[in-house]
């Protein structure tokens, strides 16, 4: 039988030490308390600082547990924090491609949109904060089913409702779909959830590379997609760039 990894028993022994008190700990202290070299300690709450889980009062150079710890009690990240972290560079996504952003996470079997930037052309439409959608038949939900398979049901595990014409209803399709995702890195619906309402989207990854989250746009199928049924490329372009910008102010701010 394998025996303990002792780096991480030490990470979590820091971890609880700075858990038993109210007050930050210096680097000496920590050391001190659990009988570490300087240099161990320094690696470890380095570490522990760069994914979250340890945040340093930039003041004092002390530690305390940081926010990653609350994230992983509850669930991922606060939709408010998230919404905010994204609300610049998805408004700037709609300004730039005349099209609908949409910021969803997975919520059980289905899509959460928790941002919702309207099509920038004064055309009639209504706020979609809120709603949820079907994992399998968005390009947000598709996303997620992708990249965030531990959040997400398996596809044998969905309501495969046929919602229009182009609905993946089998699970080999879907599977099919979601395979053609993971090789090029981001999602696609072409009118499987609404007819003649296309989508794209691309995961939201924060710290550890761990998604949490999809951003898309969202239009007239036409608009979005070629003659080929490709994705226009600087569409493709703008869309990537915007989720890889939310993806590293989500890393910055654990």
């Amino acid at each position: 039988m394998p025996g303990f990894i002792q780096s991480i028993e030490r990470a979590a022994a820091v971890l609880r030490l700075l858990g038993t008190t109210d007050r930050p700990l210096g680097l000496k202290e920590i050391a001190a308390a659990l009988d570490l070299p300087a240099p161990t300690a320094h690696g470890i709450v380095r570490t522990l600082r760069e994914v979250g889980f340890v945040e340093q009062d930039m003041e004092t150079s002390r530690y305390r547990l940081g926010p990653g710890l609350r994230e992983l009690r509850s669930g991922g990240w606060d939709h408010h924090d998230l919404r905010a972290r994204a609300m610049n560079w998805a408004d700037s996504l709609a300004g730039s491609t005349g099209l609908a952003v949409h910021l969803g996470v997975a919520v059980t079997r289905s899509v959460r949109l928790v941002h919702h930037v309207f099509r920038p052309d004064g055309s009639p439409q209504r706020i979609r904060t809120g709603e949820e959608q079907p994992l399998h038949a968005t390009a947000l939900g598709k996303c997620l089913l992708a990249f965030a398979p531990v959040a997400t049901p398996h596809a044998r595990e969905l309501d495969l409702q046929r919602w229009t014409g182009r609905t993946c209803t089998t699970v080999p399709a879907l599977e099919a779909h979601l395979a053609v995702a993971r090789r090029r890195g981001w999602a696609s619906d072409t009118g499987e959830y609404e007819a003649g309402v296309g989508g794209a989207a691309a995961p939201l990854r924060a710290s550890g590379g761990i998604v949490v989250a999809a951003i898309g746009v969202v239009g007239p199928v036409e608009e979005l997609f070629g003659l080929g049924g490709e994705l226009r490329p600087w569409l493709l372009e703008q869309m990537v760039g915007a989720a890889r910008e939310i993806s590293a102010a989500l890393v910055e701010g654990q």
